[in-house]
């Protein structure tokens, strides 16, 4: 491909960000706002920068249709970073807290929990005749003394997704939402709290939006939990407490413009499933390709995928890569290739690359 052109990016995370995104950034990077710098370099004390944190944010609810009754903050750091913060704020030493084990990122969250209190434990996942899956809640074994159940609504490593919230637990649920936020409707209401790291759907890595009921704060162990870890001062001080992830906030309020621009999640959700099941339904019809994931919980951002041949993994990357089409190696705890195709993702994207593993598949 030529120097100029745009690859398509399949990348996990960071991930890819729209083109007219990066383009309105690239015209405004030496002078935000008519105010002759960076908006990096600009004051975020100054009235002008309030008015652009206050329209990220309400933009953001406007697209997810976030009630009153929830503060949404704007985070440092990684969604990793929650792994801790949740339990801390949400529970005292003898408290307990049930955990979805999913694969990669929730046992690394329940890693963190367990250094804040007792941690009940629920296998998610279970490998069928049809596929990888979904444990069907019936079967699930949860502590309803607990605080809160905390789940992955999308496991970025092999492409497994709940189709919906889980219903089997009465209590406050708990959601790392990093990969499919924005991706499709959620109702809010059923959650005390969710969080979601930028870097796939929201803008560049290094920050994290967090969704949090306001009436839950008289309830967290603020006392022990350091200062820029607790939710209600955060929420107290409009995420201005400390300087923010101000370039991060820049990018997402012109992420969310452009999801606007879309026609919104409902008009986002329609195409992402359009290219899912695009990518889905000739992975199905080949003999050469196949999904490890039941057709049930497959995920409509990240599609996992294996060669007939394991063989042939390095040459499919190396001759995708020229061709444009980059970062398709699976995860190093599940191997063979992913396509993460979240909100950034063309249409045209998942067709040059099916094209590609068509004559992949041809040639071998």
């Amino acid at each position: 491909m030529d120097k100029g052109d745009r690859a398509y990016n399949f990348s996990a995370g960071p991930a890819a960000i729209p083109t007219a995104v990066l383009e309105k950034a690239q015209t405004e990077f030496l002078n935000w706002n008519s105010q002759g710098c960076s908006v990096m370099e600009f004051g975020h004390r100054t009235p002008e920068f309030q008015e652009l944190i206050d329209k990220t944010e309400n933009d953001f609810r406007e697209l997810l249709k976030i009630p009153e009754q929830y503060k949404v903050l704007f985070m440092h750091g990684s969604a990793s970073h929650q792994f801790s913060m949740v339990p801390m704020n949400f529970l005292a030493p003898n408290d307990s807290a049930n955990y979805l084990e999913q694969a990669h990122w929730s046992k690394k969250a329940i890693k963190e929990a367990k250094r804040f209190a007792k941690i009940h434990v629920q296998q998610a996942f279970e490998e069928t005749d049809a596929g990888l899956s979904i444990v069907p809640e019936s079967q699930w074994r949860l502590d309803e003394k607990a605080k809160y159940l905390h789940f992955t609504s999308n496991e970025t490593i092999v492409g497994v997704q709940f189709q919906q919230e889980p219903a089997a637990f009465n209590g406050h649920l708990v959601c790392d939402m990093c990969s499919d936020i924005l991706s499709r409707p959620v109702d809010i209401e059923k959650y005390a709290l969710i969080y979601a790291g930028a870097q796939k759907n929201i803008g560049p890595s290094g920050m994290t939006m967090v969704i949090v009921r306001e009436d839950l704060f008289e309830q967290m162990q603020t006392e022990r939990v350091p200062t820029l870890f607790q939710y209600p001062l955060m929420a107290e001080h409009g995420s201005l407490y400390n300087t923010p992830p101000s370039y991060g906030i820049y990018l997402a309020s012109l992420v969310f413009e452009w999801l606007k621009d879309l026609g919104g999640i409902a008009a986002v959700e329609k195409l992402n499933i359009e290219k899912s099941k695009l990518l889905y339904s000739y992975i199905d019809q080949s003999d050469f390709y196949h999904s490890p994931v039941a057709v049930n919980s497959r995920s409509v951002m990240n599609v996992a995928f294996t060669l007939a041949d394991p063989k042939l993994d390095q040459l499919f990357l190396s001759q995708a890569q020229q061709q444009g089409l980059l970062a398709l190696k699976g995860h190093r705890d599940f191997g063979g290739m992913r396509a993460s195709i979240y909100n950034a993702m063309s249409i045209e994207g998942i067709k040059a690359l099916i094209d590609f593993m068509k004559k992949f598949e041809q040639k071998s």
